[in-house]
This record gives C-alpha cells, sequence and structure tokens, in this order.
C-alpha cells in the first residue's frame, strides 16, 4: 500500500502532529510506502492571496523539513520506504522561479506532485479552495461558477505541457480540486470536453494521476479528486495512478479510500 499525498508540521495551515505520528499511523495502517509531499515555498514575486498567507512553507523552512523527513526516512528504513517529497504549485506567469526551485530542490528529492491551487485574473490571483465564502467571492469575480471551473482545467492543462526544467514534477495533483464546494456551487457545464483533454496530455507526456482522498472527507465534495469515472478512463488509458490522502494531520491518513475504486487502489 502506497500513499503518495502527505503534509507535515511544516504546513503552515496543517496540524502540529510529529512526521513520527504519521510514519507509525501509517505502518499500523498496513502502508509499506509513503511520501512527505510538503507545499514547496512559492514564489518571492508571489502575493499568497489567502488571509493568514499561509498556503506553503517559507523558503527558510526548506532545509529543515528536507533534514527532517531524511532524518526519519533513514530511521524507520525498516520498517517502511518513506520518500522526500514536496507539492509544487503550478502558478501562471511564475514558471521561471518555479523552474530555479526545482532545479535548486529536485536533486534532493524522491518524490514530488505539480498542483493547481491559484487562478489568475486579470491581473491578480485567487485562491481556490481556501473557503466556501472565499469561493463564493471567485465566482462573482469571474462571473459564473462555469467560468471558474474552466479556467481551473485550462490551468491544470497548463501546468502539464509547461517546462518547468528537468525536475519538473510527474504527478498531477488533485486534478478536480475545482470540485471541492460544487454540492453548494453546482457547475452547470460537465467540463467533459477539458478533463479528456488534460488525460490526453497526462497520457502523452507519461504523467501520473494523483488519486486524492480528501475530497471524500469534504462536506460539499464527498467525492475523491478525480471521481471514479475519471479514474477508469485513466486507467483504460494505462495512466499511473497513486493514490493520495493528502494529510494535513495523523488522523487523514487513509481518508477516501472507502469510497475509491478498489482497482485501482491496488494497481
Amino acid at each position: 500500500m502506497r500513499d503518495g499525498h502527505i503534509h507535515t508540521p511544516f504546513c503552515p495551515h496543517g496540524s502540529h502532529d510529529r512526521l513520527e505520528q504519521y510514519v507509525e499511523r501509517a505502518i499500523a495502517l498496513g502502508y509499506t510506502d509513503i511520501s512527505f509531499t510538503e507545499h514547496a515555498p512559492l514564489p518571492e514575486r508571489f502575493l499568497d492571496p489567502t488571509p493568514e498567507q499561509d498556503s506553503a512553507m517559507a523558503h527558510s523552512a526548506l532545509e529543515r523539513y528536507l533534514a527532517a523527513v531524511a532524518d526519519v526516512k533513514a530511521r524507520y528504513r525498516h520498517d517502511i520506504t518513506i520518500r522526500v517529497g514536496l507539492e509544487v504549485d503550478f502558478i501562471p506567469g511564475f514558471e521561471e522561479e518555479t523552474a530555479r526551485l526545482l532545479d535548486e530542490v529536485g536533486p534532493l528529492l524522491d518524490d514530488s506532485i505539480l498542483s493547481v491551487h491559484f487562478l489568475a485574473h486579470e491581473g491578480r490571483y485567487v485562491c481556490l479552495d481556501y473557503s466556501a465564502d472565499m469561493f463564493a467571492d471567485i465566482v462573482r469575480l469571474f462571473g459564473s461558477v462555469e467560468r471558474v471551473h474552466a479556467a481551473y482545467y485550462d490551468t491544470v492543462h497548463q501546468s502539464i505541457r509547461a517546462d518547468l526544467g528537468r525536475y519538473k514534477p510527474k504527478r498531477i495533483g488533485h486534478m478536480t480540486l475545482v470540485r471541492k464546494f460544487w454540492r453548494r456551487f453546482p457547475c452547470r457545464e460537465p467540463m467533459t470536453g477539458r478533463m479528456l483533454a488534460i488525460l490526453d496530455s497526462i497520457e502523452q507526456f507519461g504523467y501520473e494521476i494523483d488519486y486524492n482522498g480528501a475530497g471524500a472527507a469534504k462536506p460539499l465534495c464527498r467525492e475523491p479528486y478525480p471521481p471514479n469515472s475519471l479514474i477508469a478512463e485513466a486507467q483504460r488509458r494505462g495512466i499511473p495512478i497513486v493514490y493520495g490522502s493528502d494529510a494535513h494531520c495523523a488522523a487523514d491518513l487513509h481518508q477516501g479510500r472507502d469510497v475509491m475504486d478498489r482497482e485501482a487502489l491496488s494497481v
């Protein structure tokens, strides 16, 4: 069993659970392979639009984070495979800065995820998944739920095709994150064409999908990112699928698995 998407006490919007708590709970649940993938530092020029500006760890914490995960990796090496990783934000307009960060840290990583949390609109950026109330503001800014969804999927597609250098992550994080609040903000257009275009590019570039259980635990979502129907299509295409709990505390490990495609999880 593998969990390829776990956060840590280095996450400013996460918990203070120690790395050892995550590791020991993963072992107790039967996992044999886990990746710590903390939110990578955001580009220096980028202004985090969340109220507390706590979307990612500071660059000053990066060295300590890498050392801490390397330490538990060594200490638990006989019990479980631990991968040192990062969840890297794709932010349109900041490709060069992101590539420089990856050039700096890429040689030290075992794993990484490329995700979209921020959307650009007329020169400003918004955080897509901060809260339902903020999502309502984003809908007003873009003009409709459908335009927000279209912008999100187009940005995910752009991330897949972007040149971020030799250490670009090869796993696409929670590719339907825009559906986090869909029960309150339903999208009247299915966006099927955009989703399939994303799968086309993932297949073309030989990338992987983060099959993320966090959405199933969100009260306004109650489905994985992406949902099982899209995972079935990815399987038909032979796209590698990696379960991710997206845990922000040790108790979050294993979340969502009870409603996810067991065949996809067993690969």
